[in-house]
């Protein structure tokens, strides 16, 4: 399957959200990647057919998908942000239930929710409430619910967020799992989520796509642009103008500072190789800082 959104606008009243988005999607795991605000959720909104763009196109294999209704709805899952769960329902009957809403025949539902629930790992905790489980676990039954119906795109829009350490890397196994034969698009804000998983990555801001590429491609951007420095007077980093500091580690009386700067910064700065989070660090900020 091949998806092309092209030149996306949606405005709320004065406040233009989307500028123009443009991009093509073809099988493999997408990052999508902006600070809250950037327009992720509008994009995706509008993508999932919830809300109308003002201008632009949503194309499946070059048909409109305006037109295509179920043939390309029916071929979605989804996780949301914030996904809703019938707390008194057992996770075997909440899983059945989103198999009726999906159109799963009855005789194979069952299959399917005992493969997904393996898969994820719940398959010990069938009988237990959902409003039992642990935030983890949740998560986990809710990108089993989006796969039921063997979607062919999974859209999974924050799907960390509030999980510990173990429960993401966990968590991104599983997408790395479920991405073989369709597209996935992971929408967030937190870099290691798609660092290590994404085929291509989107960073998005203020309504529009300002990188995209491999991880390695886009970090080849700051060449030349990224520099360590070993210092005990880290005020005079912090107050340079011009300087974006990207970490600051603690050893001793010392610190080392990673920061980008267009010019060398000081003559004991070192070059050295950016990482995707400075990649969206210094293309959020564009010619300024990236707020908050």
């Amino acid at each position: 399957m091949k998806i092309e959104l092209k030149d996306i606008h949606k405005t709320y009243g004065k406040q233009e959200v989307l500028k123009g988005v443009s991009v093509t999607m073809e099988n493999g795991v997408y990052g999508l990647l902006g600070k809250n605000g950037a327009g992720k959720t509008t994009l995706i909104n509008i993508f999932l057919g919830l809300l109308k763009a003002d201008a632009g196109q949503v194309i499946v294999d070059g048909e409109n998908a305006a037109g295509m209704g179920s043939r390309f709805y029916g071929n979605i899952g989804y996780l949301p942000q914030y996904p809703r769960f019938y707390k008194e329902f057992s996770v075997q009957e909440f899983m059945e239930y989103m198999c009726a809403l999906k159109g799963v025949p009855s005789k194979e539902a069952k299959q399917r929710v005992r493969e997904l629930l393996e898969k994820v790992n719940l398959d010990h905790s069938r009988k237990k409430k959902v409003g039992a489980l642990s935030g983890g676990m949740r998560q986990r039954l809710g990108i089993a619910q989006a796969m039921v119906n063997r979607p062919k795109v999974l859209i999974l829009d924050e799907p960390t967020a509030g999980l510990d350490p173990q429960e993401r890397i966990r968590f991104r196994n599983l997408i790395s799992e479920f991405a073989e034969g369709r597209i996935v698009l992971l929408v967030t804000h937190i870099v290691s989520d798609v660092e290590y998983i994404a085929s291509q990555v989107i960073i998005m801001d203020q309504g529009e796509i300002i990188h995209k590429g491999r991880v390695e491609e886009l970090e080849r951007t700051l060449a030349g642009k990224v520099w360590q420095v070993t210092t005990r007077e880290e005020k005079k980093f912090l107050e340079a103008e011009g300087v974006l500091i990207s970490n600051i580690k603690r050893e001793g009386e010392e610190v080392n500072i990673r920061l980008i700067a267009e010019k060398k910064p000081d003559p004991s700065a070192v070059p050295t190789g950016a990482n995707l989070d400075e990649v969206f660090l210094y293309g959020c900020k564009g010619e300024g800082l990236c707020e908050d």
